[in-house]
């Protein structure tokens, strides 16, 4: 999957010369913890963030009155505390690319640029969650089964066929064979299927642990999510 099919398109930015305070009251208004820095032609030349401005803010111990406070975060420039140095990504690359680079560089978002070094988007956090659950189907609730299978083609048609004989519709299908998760010679799977009758399912069950290593079998509920969802009133 590419950057470009899940990327923010709409992205506020704001140009080097703003005050830090504006920059803190547009963070505010639209519930954003960081803004890309560009220039008339929307050149990407920097990035600020909530960080950011909290460290260039005086200490709330300071002796400065309300109106020096006021003028001193109207006096500093978003230049002047922005950061420079950008990782970032081009549309046309995937989103498991963007995932390493916000991990290797232990940040949440990373700007989208095209070959002209202009600004075209955003990338979160959020985004990358977004992409798991789509692959996974995990919206469509479920039961997903997770087998450690020889590493040999045909291992993992095997135990999918067995869970459509059972009448299980196959939604998604992950595979990794990396050492930290898998023994040699062997592969995790975790197949998510649609959830038959509970008779058939119980003996799909049961087959399934006689002829291969279950490692885990969850049934999410989707009226469970509602349940745990947290509101905050604004």
């Amino acid at each position: 999957m590419l950057v470009q099919g899940w990327m923010t398109r709409d992205v506020a930015t704001i140009r080097e010369d703003v005050s830090i305070m504006k920059a803190s009251i547009v963070m505010k208004e639209r519930r954003i913890h960081c803004l890309p820095v560009v220039d008339e032609t929307g050149k990407l030349m920097g990035i600020v963030t909530d960080t950011d401005l909290r460290d260039a803010s005086p200490s709330k111990a300071t002796t400065l009155d309300v109106y020096e406070l006021n003028y001193l975060l109207s006096s500093m420039k978003v230049q002047d505390i922005m950061t420079k140095e950008l990782a970032y990504v081009r549309p046309d690359e995937t989103v498991e690319f963007a995932a390493i680079l916000m991990l290797e560089n232990k940040i949440s978002s990373l700007p989208v640029i095209n070959n002209r070094e202009v600004l075209i988007g955003i990338i979160t956090q959020t985004d990358i969650f977004k992409v798991l659950l789509n692959i996974t189907g995990v919206y469509t609730g479920g039961i997903q089964f997770a087998f450690s299978l020889e590493d040999r083609p045909g291992s993992i048609k095997e135990a999918a066929d067995v869970i459509r004989s059972y009448g299980g519709r196959i939604v998604s299908i992950l595979s990794t064979s990396a050492a930290e998760t898998a023994e040699e010679g062997r592969r995790n799977v975790y197949i998510r299927c649609s959830v038959p009758e509970e008779e058939k399912l119980r003996d799909l069950v049961k087959v399934l642990e006689d002829q291969f290593i279950v490692l885990y079998s969850s049934r999410e509920s989707m009226e469970e999510v509602e349940k745990r969802r947290v509101r905050i009133a604004l």
